[in-house]
């Protein structure tokens, strides 16, 4: 029996462990889709407990943070909200999370968890009921007292070259500004646009983020769809000019619904009147709107990311409880493809298609996505158009191999621009340990099983490149 999670962790064969240990390992990340705060990373965050940095709690507005990840084991173990999002103290919402991980066997919340706390405070006995108070009194001490235990000693530890953080377009940058100018902050800290709110024409709340739109450029208001796209672009620009590599769309499914100008405009006006938008209307709104982007993002060499195929809030009665992004949302089943394809059709008729990375929450959208992408892609840089990794409920072991199989399967595994975080935990650069080790398996076995020649500098290449350099040079580092 191997002992639990030593240094070959995940690593079956020899040339794995070779490729992990002498490649793999030592390379820089790049975490281009997070969702962490640039704020706390400029102010240099000491968090005072293990509980603050996993599971969180509430913006003085009144809205959550956390990682609802965890928050979705704990629920799933039957404990009481009030340990999860409400106001227990730290160490009973910690215990009462202790507990539900030990139940989390085959969870990559449970690898993810012991991995954050060997990689980050050296504490390597499994966390159990058993050892929880000494974990929670070793860790805690060492995120009070360590330097290395700030928000930016946890980013230096984790040899972590660069940040995308998800951003609004109507956001100042106020923090990415100050952290440009911060000559201590090493690290790259990259704002991403994330249009949503302006493209999501029929979910609440838009005439009034139209109205914070249009202040963002100096307007009263914005009084067409032209002058949506208008402001879009405009800060976009601004947005590249403070450092942005990428764009993000959370989307439910991607639309592809051309209209003319007039007719858009009429969808529009109606939207901000308060009308009711028939879906058909809305797709013709979001199409153009997409179009606009995508030929902006190709201009400004901006990467554009889609994110879809997820239904979200789906508990209503706790989503009124606790707003959106508290753990409530399921895989969709969308068979968007085709649109997809003629999206990025129509941009590329006229050389327009930027760099593009495509991640559906549904993994039979997998081939899909796999020859999907073969279908645009150019010499403008190798992988142009990407399958996105793993996404949210798929980051699992078998999820990433099932996306990386896919991918070699169906083009080319070596181009792959590699492992994300998409999260809101400064702790969770150890998911990129563990993509990386399940990644350098799958080829190791792929070599030992002679499926691959043991070609040590195009092994080499592949591993630092799926690691590291492709996603260097896909964001223009």
């Amino acid at each position: 029996m191997r002992a639990f999670m030593d240094k070959d962790f995940l690593l079956e064969t020899e040339t794995a462990k070779h490729l992990f240990h002498d490649y793999a390992e030592q390379m820089p990340l790049v975490d281009y889709h997070c969702h962490i705060s640039p704020q706390e990373i400029y102010e240099n965050r000491r968090f005072n407990n293990l509980t603050e940095v996993w599971l969180g709690g509430r913006n003085p507005d009144g809205s959550y943070f956390g990682d609802h990840y965890k928050w979705r084991v704990m629920r799933s173990n039957g404990v009481p909200e009030d340990y999860i999002t409400g106001d227990r103290p730290d160490y009973e919402r910690y215990l009462k999370f202790v507990e539900a991980l030990q139940m989390a066997i085959g969870n990559p919340m449970y690898h993810w968890c012991n991995l954050e706390l060997r990689k980050f405070f050296g504490f390597e006995k499994p966390l159990t009921s058993e050892t929880a108070e000494e974990a929670w009194n070793y860790c805690n001490d060492r995120l009070q007292h360590d330097p290395d235990l700030t928000v930016r000693g946890i980013i230096a530890k984790a040899n972590v070259a660069m940040i995308g953080t998800t951003d609004d377009p109507t956001d100042s940058l106020e923090w990415h500004r100050k952290i440009a100018e911060d000559p201590t902050i090493t690290v790259r800290v990259c704002p991403s646009f994330r249009p949503d709110k302006a493209v999501n024409i029929s979910k609440p709340g838009f005439a009034e983020y139209i109205g914070r739109l249009a202040a963002s450029v100096g307007k009263e208001r914005l009084e067409s769809a032209q002058e949506v796209m208008d402001a879009l672009v405009e800060r976009l620009e601004f947005f590249v000019a403070s450092g942005c590599r990428a764009s993000d769309h959370g989307l439910d499914y991607v639309p592809f619904r051309p209209a003319s100008g007039e007719e858009v405009s009429a969808v529009f006006r109606r939207a901000m009147a308060g009308e009711c938008i028939s879906t058909e209307d809305a797709e013709k709104y979001q199409t153009a709107v997409l179009l606009c982007l995508g030929r902006a993002y190709h201009r400004l060499g901006t990467v554009m990311q889609i994110h879809y195929s997820c239904l979200r809030n789906m508990n209503t009665r706790m989503y009124r409880r606790l707003g959106p992004d508290t753990g409530f949302d399921m895989i969709a089943q969308n068979t968007c493809g085709g649109e997809i394809a003629a999206f990025l059709s129509a941009l590329d008729e006229n050389g327009e298609c930027p760099r593009t990375i495509l991640y559906s929450l549904n993994p039979a959208d997998n081939e899909q996505l796999g020859t999907l992408i073969g279908c645009f892609q150019s010499d403008e840089v190798p992988g142009k158009i990407q399958h996105g990794s793993a996404w949210w409920f798929n980051d699992t072991k078998s999820g990433m191999e099932a996306q990386m199989k896919s991918l070699a399967n169906l083009g080319l595994l070596g181009n792959f621009v590699g492992m994300l975080t998409d999260s809101r935990s400064f702790l969770s650069y150890a998911r990129h340990d563990y993509f990386r080790r399940i990644f350098c398996n799958l080829v190791g076995n792929w070599v030992e099983n002679g499926e691959y020649p043991d070609h040590e500098a195009v092994l080499k290449r592949i591993v630092e490149g799926v690691s590291y350099r492709n996603a260097a040079r896909y964001f223009n580092l």
